[in-house]
């Protein structure tokens, strides 16, 4: 007897989800082998060979990293980096994206253009010049210094994903409002916004994981104020492989968390609704 060959409609949804499935694994995989190593003692991370399941729980790796000279000062500054980064970005970047979507103006494509193109300049060619600018300033070695580096390195994404976002909302709706009382700003804030929050989330958590893992800017314009990866990267050369495993859990840790807790925004974004 013959036998049928699948649908050719089953077989790209077989191939789409392996794919889904391989770069899934491809990012959980070491994110569980760094988690693994950070809750096994010292003597099992040197031991050899590896076993793939844990062996054994102990705090001993963590509180290890914790207790050692700078990190928790580290944690607390990136920790406010981002969220200064974060507030920053929103609070310039959505009004940005929502002039972009709804008016239109003289140079609009060139000033899209123009924002996109900040991102082309290599913060090592910046390094000098905003290190020299902070210290007449006054705001060397600050977590003020590395937030405004921060922003202004997301800013860009934010402004044109907030631009789509706003885009995606329906004009007709913010009219209604002002037809029955609302100024444009209350429209704003009342009807247009509400419906951009997946869009804003998605941005955020740009923004977020893109402050908390960044290092060139924190460790040229700071000396004692570092944020955790600037920490990280000055002292992981003389580290031992214990601190190296604690400290890159404690770099994934908080991006995790922050977009466990903006998902139902993401979901909604995707048409996705949680109980």
């Amino acid at each position: 007897m013959r036998r049928l060959a699948p649908p050719p409609r089953l077989v790209g949804r077989g191939t789409m989800y392996l794919m889904a499935l391989l770069i899934a694994l491809w990012i959980l995989i070491p994110i569980y082998l760094i988690t693994m190593a950070a809750f096994s003692p010292k003597d099992v991370i040197y031991s050899w060979p590896k076993s793939l399941m844990p062996q054994s729980f102990s705090l001993e790796t963590l509180l290890f990293f914790l207790n050692a000279y700078g990190v928790l000062a580290s944690v607390r500054n990136s920790v406010i980096v981002a969220l200064l980064t974060l507030a920053l970005s929103l609070v310039v970047g959505a009004p940005a994206g929502y002039a972009l979507a709804r008016f239109i103006f003289r140079g609009k494509d060139v000033y899209r253009l123009m924002i996109l193109s900040t991102r082309a300049f290599p913060i090592v060619i910046l390094s000098i010049p905003l290190a020299v600018a902070f210290i007449r300033w006054n705001l060397y070695d600050t977590v003020i210094s590395v937030a405004l580096v921060h922003t202004a390195m997301a800013l860009p994404t934010t402004i044109l994903v907030t631009s789509s976002v706003f885009i995606g909302v329906s004009k007709e709706l913010e009219e209604a409002a002002m037809v029955l009382g609302c100024n444009r700003l209350q429209a704003f804030t009342k009807v247009a916004l509400p419906l951009a929050l997946p869009g804003l989330a998605a941005s955020a958590i740009f923004t977020f994981v893109l402050s908390w893992n960044e290092v060139f800017a924190a460790t040229i314009l700071t000396l004692y104020n570092r944020t955790l990866p600037a920490h990280l990267f000055v002292q992981l050369a003389a580290s031992p492989l214990p601190f190296r495993f604690a400290g890159g859990f404690f770099i994934l840790v908080p991006a995790i968390v922050f977009m466990f807790f903006v998902r139902r925004y993401l979901f909604n974004l995707w048409g996705i609704t949680l109980k």
